[in-house]
């Protein structure tokens, strides 16, 4: 027998393997092929993705029709590839132990990598709590939230590449499989009241979103007795915190760092921190163990941390270490506190402050920098009565953050440069992500106001494909170009311009007129419906009201 007719005869046996595989039952009455239960499940889920090759070679695997089963396989598969991609980093960083720059991002990307595994086994442990039939849109928005931090994670390794661009394809090639099945993964969460239609559930879902009654003194009708205390506390200087930092030695501590090395971790209760007034030249990082850290200063220009790093300085480090102060333990709380990164315009990206604790908030806190200050890079982040000052997106990211009443200063960048106030870097479609600006004043610092003419400023432009900024009921200076919005790239570059949401609403202020607002498709002026998805009881979901329990206050709709 020929080479030919053996490989042909083989084909033949794979094929008709397939077909049975696929195919469980013959209705010969009407002389064609129906799906089995099972398989039938697998379309329906795998219909809604977007890489569905993936998802029906992930999900054939599931012997049930139960569609918890095959959402909590798709979110433990992308786990799985997660898992693999971080064992892979161990033989890169020794090939490339002589690139500095190129050892650091793969260092970083480690890190990032276990992030990305733990928000993943917090969303498979989260889906087995409960049954799917009473699932709530909040917690829905929880698992989409931490999904969507796995891919903040991804894009965040990637963007370590830029200066070698050898090394990004390699992580582009081997991050593919952890790309794609974290992205199935979301869909489904995301879509998954719908596919749970297509299985005739009827939901038992509860009003998760009922409109939230705000008291005269900013804080919420429901905010808990203890919390409500421990900030009034605060607020009157009553508090006995758990521990002092004072440079002087007046408290338990002369560093922050030290502070926090003997703080409890994982706690479940507030840990107080009280820094009293001092300029503290350190680097600070609150890790994944320390959760539900609660720091507080004497005011935003007593209490200052402040650091330098570059990403062009001492010959390179990448953006994501550049940080001064890095929050990334769950429920991290500050108060007047200043952060700040001194190293000014011509060093480029020099981080104040990087955020990647879920469900954090910021209030009466000053950040300041230049290009990138504040790297909003993950989870759900409120910001509340802060500055932030910087040139070149310098607020950037792709977390669902809210920034309310604060103020935002546009300050000089280097000759021939342009500012742009934002750099949200949304990915993927289904993210849960964006950087919400309400009842701000966004205006330019003393040294650019002469030449605030001169020099453009924009309210953003647009990092990622799907990138998402709403600016609504803020006043915006003079100074705002009449665009108000620019491609990534300069004019030249179009790209993302129909696949990105940018919209404002009821903005007020010299550079608030909308007549000659750029005519992107992904532009949008809101209406006021529209601008409700963009307030805090709708953005920022969570089963637990994690808001009103941090102590800060915030307004929860539109104000007008």
């Amino acid at each position: 027998m020929s080479r030919k007719v053996i490989m042909a005869a083989v084909s033949i046996v794979l094929v008709v393997g397939v077909i049975i595989g696929v195919v469980a039952i013959a209705d010969h009455s009407h002389d064609r092929f129906r799906l089995s239960p099972q398989a039938k499940a697998v379309k329906n889920f795998c219909s809604f993705t977007h890489y569905q090759e993936s998802c029906l070679k992930t999900l054939s695997s599931v012997n049930s029709t139960d569609p918890k089963e095959f959402t909590a396989k798709a979110i433990l598969a992308a786990e799985e590839a997660v898992k693999k991609f971080y064992n892979y980093f161990d033989s890169l960083i020794v090939q490339d132990k002589n690139n500095v720059l190129t050892k650091m991002a793969l260092d970083d990307c480690k890190d990032m990598m276990g992030y990305a595994i733990d928000s993943l086994q917090a969303s498979y442990s989260d889906l087995g709590d409960g049954e799917l039939r009473s699932i709530s849109d909040n917690r829905i928005h929880d698992l989409r939230t931490w999904l969507s931090a796995v891919i903040a994670y991804q894009q965040s390794c990637l963007d370590g590449f830029e200066h070698d661009k050898s090394m990004k394809e390699t992580m582009q090639k081997g991050i593919i499989d952890a790309s794609e099945l974290t992205g199935n993964a979301l869909t489904i969460v995301t879509k998954l009241l719908d596919i749970l239609s297509k299985f005739d559930i009827r939901l038992n879902v509860p009003n998760s979103r009922r409109l939230l009654s705000v008291e005269k003194n900013g804080y919420p009708s429901w905010f808990s007795g203890k919390d409500r205390h421990l900030l009034a506390r605060i607020d009157n200087g009553n508090l006995k915190p758990n521990v002092a930092v004072a440079k002087d030695g007046s408290g338990q501590f002369k560093r922050i760092g030290a502070a926090l090395a003997a703080a409890p971790k994982k706690s479940k209760v507030r840990h107080v921190i009280y820094i009293k007034a001092g300029i503290y030249d350190e680097y600070i990082t609150v890790d994944k163990q320390h959760t539900n850290i609660l720091m507080y200063g004497d005011g935003p220009r007593k209490t200052i941390i402040t650091g330098r790093k570059a990403f062009k300085s001492g010959g390179g480090i990448t953006t994501w270490q550049t940080a001064t102060f890095s929050a990334i333990g769950n429920g991290f709380i500050a108060k007047s506190m200043g952060f700040q990164n001194t190293a000014g315009p011509e060093q480029h990206q020099a981080v104040a402050l990087r955020v990647q604790s879920d469900k954090s908030a910021f209030f009466n806190c000053r950040i300041d920098g230049h290009q990138g200050t504040l790297y909003n890079q993950a989870n759900r982040q409120f910001f509340r009565n802060c500055v932030i000052s910087g040139t070149v997106d310098f607020i950037f990211g792709d977390s669902a953050t809210l920034i309310q009443n604060s103020l935002i200063i546009v300050r000089r960048p280097m000759d021939n440069q342009f500012n742009t106030v934002t750099a949200q870097g949304k990915s993927f479609i289904d993210e849960n992500t964006g950087t919400v600006i309400q009842n701000c004043r966004i205006v330019p610092e003393q040294k650019l106001f002469t030449d605030r003419f001169k020099i453009p400023t924009y309210l953003g432009r647009p990092w990622k494909k799907f990138s998402t900024t709403v600016i609504m009921e803020s006043t915006l200076g003079d100074f705002i170009m009449p665009e108000g919005w620019i491609p990534f790239n300069g004019h030249d570059n179009v790209s993302n311009l129909d696949s990105l949401y940018y919209a404002e609403y009821n903005n007020r202020g010299p550079g608030a007129n909308l007549n000659a607002r750029v005519n992107w498709k992904g532009y949008h002026k809101m209406d006021r419906v529209t601008a409700t998805k963009f307030t805090i009881q709708l953005f920022l979901l969570s089963r637990e009201n994690w808001l009103p329990l941090t102590g800060i206050p915030f307004t929860n709709a539109l104000r007008y």
